[in-house]
């Protein structure tokens, strides 16, 4: 399937609707078919082709089918909901997250120091950050899967550059409060060791010191999600 349908995107809305983000649901063509005005032969086929692109996953029994929907169709749900929320005004609103400080590898220094970043973070964000990044273990994997949406927006890019030996990856920023009080940026980088649940925030001052934060100490995250 070379581009997702206005049909698929129903039938992907109306699985989401019944549950089927995280569990297999029951579901009979015929009553999906009702659902999105589409008759139950079209249905399947259509199924089919989001299944065949890894979109949704399917359990036959008998008539009855169970569906799933994929990581990747979760994207794809996300990615659109992005671009809409641009588009539509309500770019806006904030993701709210929770979690607890933990230690890092100890990388963020380094490569917050390096002038091809530093340089694009005085021009962008109208600061060089603290050298070191703080990082969050999320509480809940709604939280990480929400971190998805990122991906799609645009934020302020820093952008990639090479020093001759190598090359390093951009990093998009988005303005940030931790606890409610402190100003910093959430950072999504081109080139990371973490997954989704972990975040990492960078800031003019040592944020851990400003909020006297410990490992495990438990914070609140909201990012703004605008390029502005």
């Amino acid at each position: 399937m070379p581009e997702l349908r206005i049909q698929h995107i129903l039938i992907l809305v109306q699985l989401l609707s019944k549950g089927a983000r995280h569990n297999f649901i029951q579901i009979t063509t015929t009553s999906l078919g009702k659902n999105i005005k589409k008759s139950q032969q079209a249905t399947s086929n259509y199924l089919l082709e989001l299944e065949n692109s890894g979109l949704i996953e399917r359990l036959m029994k008998g008539r009855k089918i169970s569906i799933r929907i994929t990581q990747k169709g979760y994207s794809e749900i996300l990615k659109l909901q992005s671009i809409l929320n641009s588009n539509l005004g309500t770019f806006h609103s904030d993701v709210e997250l929770k979690g607890k400080v933990i230690s890092g590898m100890g990388e963020g220094s380094y490569y917050m120091s390096l002038k091809g970043y530093t340089k694009q973070f005085k021009s962008k964000i109208g600061y060089v950050p603290f050298p070191g990044t703080l990082n969050i273990k999320l509480e809940q994997k709604e939280y990480a899967e929400a971190i998805q949406q990122f991906d799609y927006l645009d934020g302020i890019k820093i952008d990639s550059f090479s020093d001759g030996k190598r090359t390093y990856g951009w990093v998009k920023c988005f303005h940030a409060k931790l606890n409610n009080s402190i100003n910093c940026e959430f950072i999504r980088l081109e080139r990371t060791h973490y997954d989704n649940s972990i975040v990492e925030l960078i800031s003019k001052k040592n944020i851990r010191k400003t909020a006297k934060l410990k490992l495990s100490s438990k914070v609140s995250i909201k990012i703004t999600k605008t390029n502005s």
